[in-house]
């Protein structure tokens, strides 16, 4: 079987603290993508690294259609996320353990479309890993956070400077990133020049996501669309929605099409602090709102 997509990505054991409520949540970006990408339709495959003990999230996963490849390590990723303010923008991310690298041999006998890199840190998926992902021929989608996030002496994510920006981006069709994480990388703070900047590194599609909505920029046109939502709950897995529902629409739909999927999809999992486990009926509907 050759998958649409297939999300790679460590497991994460999300402890959200906000000013008013701390709960413990199942992370990890290829969680929330392969949802999204199962309830859009997509043939989808994930591949993770974590802990037996945290199997259900593996069985949660099958269950709703998405074939999972787990290899099973001594810790799952711990993650601890600070929101101090009401803005979800501003938030800090602390990572006592890890559920450790990815090696090639973890993908080498799956056929896939499209591989979105979902990764928590710049460790757990190393660029010579990522020369040997595009030796299969397949696109490629990477999540800026997974490259230039490090741990400092602390266990506090901090974003820094990334030498080998150039060579996997030029492997990268497909780059993902929040607006913060743009900025960092290019030190534009407007999107369009930043999103600009960040094409001119190699890849041939970007995707900036930010708190009002979601920009996608194919080296021709800039195209925007908002959230539509009632109400954020879960901030957490936004970009990991977005991303992985814009690529799979991709493989169908333009750019401009495309972005609609994604930003209705994000829309309706920030309305709840669980992965998109939405209906393709309700994302309908709420496409239907995009002019």
């Amino acid at each position: 079987m050759e998958y649409d997509i297939t999300l790679i990505g460590n497991y994460t054991k999300d402890k959200i603290v906000t000013p008013t409520e701390t709960k413990y949540v199942d992370g990890g970006g290829f969680n929330y993508g392969a949802h999204a990408a199962i309830a859009l339709g997509a043939k989808t495959a994930a591949i993770t690294r974590l802990k037996e003990s945290d199997k259900h999230v593996v069985d949660n996963l099958v269950s709703t259609g998405v074939d999972a490849f787990p290899t099973y390590t001594k810790n799952s990723t711990h993650m601890e996320l600070i929101y101090p303010t009401d803005d979800f923008d501003d938030r800090v991310l602390v990572m006592p353990k890890s559920a450790g690298s990815f090696t090639s041999d973890q993908f080498k006998n799956i056929k896939s479309k499209v591989f979105l890199v979902n990764a928590s840190i710049r460790d757990e998926f190393k660029v010579e890993t990522l020369v040997d992902l595009k030796k299969k021929g397949s696109l490629i989608g990477i999540d800026l956070q997974g490259f230039i996030r490090t741990i400092d002496k602390n266990n506090i994510l901090i974003n820094s400077n990334w030498k080998e920006k150039e060579e996997a981006l030029g492997l990268t069709h497909y780059l993902k990133a929040d607006g913060v994480e743009a900025e960092f990388l290019t030190g534009e703070s407007d999107l369009i020049s930043a999103a600009k900047i960040l094409k001119s590194y190699g890849p041939k599609e970007v995707i900036i996501t930010h708190k009002d909505g979601v920009l996608v920029y194919d080296g021709e046109n800039i195209y925007q669309e908002p959230f539509i939502l009632d109400k954020i709950i879960g901030r957490s897995g936004r970009g990991d929605t977005c991303g992985a529902s814009y690529v799979y629409k991709r493989l169908t739909l333009n750019p401009k099409n495309s972005i609609k999927w994604a930003a209705a999809a994000t829309s309706l999992k920030m309305e709840s602090d669980t992965p998109l486990k939405n209906t393709m009926h309700e994302i309908e509907n709420r496409v239907s709102k995009y002019k």
